[in-house]
């Protein structure tokens, strides 16, 4: 999996990211705990979600 930074997230309009954390959010579900798979996934996450938190709940 590869990380999706902040930079990458604040460059994606609000649907994009939200897609894109669906698809982060199963590929964490599917990586062996502990994996660099699924450390990426979670950082990716959070990224994502910090992202999310900066703009406007319907935009």
């Amino acid at each position: 999996m590869k990380l999706v930074t902040r930079f990458e997230a604040a460059a994606l309009p609000t649907k994009e990211l939200r897609g894109l954390y669906r698809q982060v959010f199963n590929a964490q579900a599917l990586a062996l705990p502990g994996s660099q798979d699924h450390q990426d996934a979670l950082a990716s996450m959070r990224n994502i979600e910090a992202e999310l938190a900066l703009r406007p709940p319907f935009g």
